[in-house]
């Protein structure tokens, strides 16, 4: 749906309020506790402070951990090609370690990790070192890490904090301390420096501790303040889960304003819809690949799975300051008005006009987006489902009526205008990519040979400055080249 009314509300958000969003998002990823960056940030930071580095490698420290994981969207679709669950394998993979037989197959999808959180990083305005130390996160001293083999000095020590911090913070959590401590010292001089292991033993218990005796302690900002950024990243990154999902969030959030302007609701409730429906998908990343991709509907144990999507949204406005509202609002996205949407299952009175708007432009952008096993709606096709959707309770009449009077979808993809960096056609090859479709489907769609998309997709990557399909489209959607 394109709206054909005015811009869009403000959509800045502090920095650290939108790392923060996305530390919540890549601990989803993960299939880890919600607190589980922000656990490893605090202790990355006494650790750094412990080797006597300053308070500038501190904060770069706990930035690092906090957007360790911001990749995890990005190389969803490989993970689960690999695994068969992003989600669980993931899991799995953080506390025993990745099995064998899949280690040979782990270069490209940590390319597209540190590709795109180091791009997350550069977008955020982080300092150098962090977004350096993002696109190494991987690498070891031995040479043995991804995706280059890397050996120090060409290794931030602030990648080697951030991984002993991280394996303190999940081992010590699943097993017990001393087998954590046990683990860091068979991978020192491996993985970390030894004088990070000793100095990991001799503070460890203190250092958890503290971490159970006052959790708060982990909200602390890291000392480098960084302005505001803009709240589209969180939601580019969050569509990067699944490629048919591309530009989704900004679709409806840009028509949940529209149709809040046409019911005259007022500047600030407008505001807080557009934001709203911006990050309405963070829970998304709890649930597997697999599940969203599968054709037909899904079965009782999926949709028991889909129906945490907006419990877990709802936990991220517990922790993300000037987020709180928006997060709230958006894990209404699911409700409906008869009370048998979720996960609250509210109805009438209790779903107020806002949660209204949010839950029928979701619905119908979803609608009009196509996704594995079923093909886009027309606008009109769009419009009249709702319709009787509506007529049954479902969704608030009212609203209904002014979201198709406010915007309308394009009926066809829309023709590439050239838009400076990139040619016409490039563009419309990024936007089939972006869109999951390999090199044949692109061609097809074009109606050109999958060797002339080859040769668009290198001048592409040329240009933006990447390797991956991934980091080419975040960074098309960042700077409006789609």
């Amino acid at each position: 749906m394109q709206p054909t009314t005015a811009p869009p509300p403000d959509a800045q958000v502090l920095v650290f309020d939108a790392v923060k969003a996305l530390a919540f998002v890549g601990d989803l990823s993960m299939g880890q506790p919600v607190d589980h960056s922000a656990r490893t940030a605090w202790i990355a930071a006494q650790l750094a402070a412990a080797l006597g580095l300053g308070a500038e490698a501190c904060s770069n420290a706990a930035y690092v951990s906090l957007l360790r994981w911001s990749g995890c969207t990005a190389n969803a679709p490989e993970f689960s090609e690999l695994m068969g669950d992003d989600v669980g394998g993931r899991h799995a993979m953080l506390a025993a370690g990745l099995p064998a037989h899949l280690a040979g197959s782990m270069t490209p999808v940590a390319q597209i990790h540190c590709e795109v959180s180091g791009d997350v990083a550069h977008t955020l305005g982080m300092p150098p070192s962090v977004e350096l130390s993002l696109r190494r996160i991987f690498e070891r001293p031995d040479g043995h890490g991804q995706p280059n083999g890397l050996r120090p000095p060409d290794i931030p020590v602030e990648v080697f904090i951030v991984s002993a911090a991280s394996d303190l913070e999940i081992f010590s959590r699943v097993y017990d301390l001393e087998r954590a401590l046990s683990y860091l010292a068979s991978r020192a001089d491996a993985a970390y420096p030894a004088e990070l292991v000793e100095a990991v033993r001799r503070h460890a218990v203190d250092w958890l501790h503290t971490l159970e005796q006052d959790p708060a302690c982990v909200d602390t900002a890291p000392v480098v303040g960084i302005g505001t950024t803009s709240l589209e990243l969180i939601a580019d990154v969050i569509d990067l889960k699944l490629p048919w999902l591309t530009g989704y969030s900004r679709r409806v959030a840009q028509v949940a304003a529209a149709c809040a302007e046409r019911l005259g609701l007022p500047a600030l409730a407008r505001q807080r819809l557009y934001r709203a429906s911006l990050v309405h998908g963070m829970g998304r990343a709890a649930v597997p690949n697999a599940l969203w991709d599968q054709p037909g509907p899904p079965s009782e144990s999926a949709m028991e799975r889909l129906r945490l999507v907006p419990y877990w949204t709802a936990r991220a406005a517990r922790r993300i300051g000037s987020l709180a509202d928006e997060a709230e609002l958006a894990s209404h996205a699911d409700e409906r008005l008869d009370g048998s949407g979720f996960f609250r299952g509210v109805s009438g009175a209790a779903l107020g006009i806002e949660a209204r708007v949010l839950a029928a432009a979701a619905h119908a952008v979803l609608l009009q987006t196509a996704r594995p096993g079923r093909a886009a709606l027309s606008f009109d096709e769009a419009q009249a489902q709702l319709q009787r959707e509506a007529q049954r309770g479902r969704f608030d009449a009212e609203v209904v009526a002014a979201l198709g009077g406010a915007s309308r979808a394009a009926e066809a993809p829309r023709a590439a205008e050239p838009v400076g960096l990139l040619t016409g056609r490039e563009v419309e090859v990024l936007r089939c990519i972006s869109l999951g479709e390999s090199n044949k489907e692109a061609a097809r769609t074009l109606g050109i040979s999958p060797s002339t998309v080859r040769a668009h997709l290198e001048n592409i990557f040329r240009k933006l400055e990447c390797t991956t399909r991934a980091a080419a489209t975040l960074k098309a959607m960042t700077t409006g080249l789609l």
